[in-house]
Order: C-alpha cells, then sequence, then structure tokens
C-alpha cells in the first residue's frame, strides 16, 4: 500500500521536476555505496578539455554531498521549488522550463571556470529559489518559525544559512547571480520600452517536450465523436 502510494506521487510529479531530482538521489547514493567517486563526478575544466571527460559538466549538478542533513536540506527545496516553477509559471511551457536549465548550467559552468567551484548542484538549487523568489514577490515566508519575510528575500535567508552551517559563500552568490541574469532577461527586459526576448527555445525542444496545440477549427470525425453525431445542432434544412 506504502508503495503504490510513493509510486502514485512520484508519477505525479511533473517530468522535469522528477528527471532532476531522481537523477541527484541515484547519483549521491551511488556515491555512498561507492559504486563511484566524487573525485569522477566534480567540475574540471583540465579533464574537460584535455581529456573530454565531458561528463563532468553534467555530474557537476547532480551530486549534494554525503548523506545527511545537508543532503536532504538541499534535496528538499530543490523538489520544491523546482516543482513550484514547473507547475506555475511554467505549467505548459515545459520546453521554456528545459531551456531555463540549460541557460542556467551554461552560464554556471562559465562562472567554475573563473571561480574554484567543484560542485554546482547547490548553487543550481538557489538559481531556481531565485527566480521563484522574483516572480512570486507578495508571498510571505516563514523560516524555520523564526523570522517571516517576503518571498524575494529568501535567497538571502538561504545565504545566511548556508554561512552558518559554514558552506562556501560563493556557491549561492553564483547561484543568485545566474537566477538575476534569467530573471533580467526573461521578465524585466522584455518589458521595457524597446525590449524584446533574448532568450528564444529552440523549436527542437518545443517539439520534444511541448504538446502540440489543438486546431480549433479541427472537426473530429463522425466516429470520433461520442455518439457518432453532433447532437448539439440541428440539421441546416430543419426551420
Amino acid at each position: 500500500m506504502a508503495y503504490q502510494t510513493f509510486r502514485q506521487e512520484y508519477m505525479q510529479m511533473p517530468v522535469v521536476t522528477r528527471a532532476y531530482t531522481t537523477a541527484c538521489v541515484i547519483t549521491t547514493l551511488a556515491v555512498q555505496l561507492d559504486l563511484v567517486s566524487p573525485f569522477q563526478l566534480y567540475f574540471n575544466p583540465i579533464l574537460i578539455v584535455e581529456q573530454f571527460q565531458l561528463w563532468r559538466l553534467v555530474t557537476t549538478f547532480l551530486f549534494f554531498g554525503a548523506v545527511g542533513f545537508n543532503f536532504f536540506f538541499n534535496m528538499i527545496f530543490t523538489y520544491r521549488y523546482c516543482r513550484m516553477l514547473e507547475e506555475g509559471s511554467f505549467r505548459g511551457r515545459t520546453a521554456d522550463f528545459v531551456m531555463m536549465f540549460l541557460f542556467g548550467g551554461i552560464c554556471m559552468i562559465m562562472f567554475a571556470f573563473f571561480v574554484n567551484l567543484l560542485f554546482l548542484g547547490q548553487a543550481f538549487t538557489i538559481m531556481l529559489v531565485y527566480v521563484w523568489s522574483r516572480r512570486n514577490p507578495f508571498v510571505r515566508m516563514n523560516f524555520f518559525g523564526l523570522i517571516n519575510f517576503q518571498a524575494p528575500y529568501l535567497p538571502w535567508v538561504l545565504l545566511g544559512f548556508s554561512v552558518l552551517l559554514g558552506n562556501a559563500i560563493w556557491v549561492d552568490l553564483v547561484g543568485m547571480a545566474v537566477g538575476h541574469m534569467y530573471y533580467f532577461v526573461e521578465d524585466v527586459f522584455p518589458n521595457q520600452r524597446g525590449g524584446f526576448r533574448l532568450l528564444n527555445t529552440p523549436q527542437i525542444l518545443k517539439s520534444l517536450f511541448d504538446a502540440h496545440p489543438q486546431d480549433p477549427d479541427y472537426t473530429p470525425l463522425p466516429e470520433d465523436r461520442p455518439g457518432g453525431f453532433n447532437w448539439g445542432e440541428r440539421p441546416q434544412n430543419q426551420q
């Protein structure tokens, strides 16, 4: 019974949220079980460029450290805000959500070439939180029952909490910077006078992830309609 409930809840998760959180959990468990080593996953520009270990461009976003408080804390926030974005402002626009993932990942990797960051999963979570908080500015938040604040302050609260846990401040700052870049490019600049969309989702992503819109002028054949007859209309020759 519990398995069926869990499976049903799991399958109800939006596709991008389900794929990303599953990949993060599987990667962390693989390290925990000594199936792979963190040294095979971290971001290393030299190994990527010289030895073509391209998988590091992806695995750097999937490992959140050993199973413990920090891991569960990050996974809860990743799942929660990834899902709220996908079911909220990106509802029906899965391709645009994937495009945000690609934009954020590419920007963070560019930052990582100049800042000594080995794993970018936490920064990616902060990016998701930042974008959600800016798109929901009037939502009241409560952090562990200690402080109340508006949603736009949430990334800064998490930054302070991360410092208390002894994490590197640069990780959160990179996530906030990339989140602000996306927010400006997607939500601010297009609404300015003379502005336009700088980040256009490729058609191939729309074909893969977005359902094809139904033609409003399409009339189904009689065998495709319930009862095989349009009972709501009167024949034209009948007055």
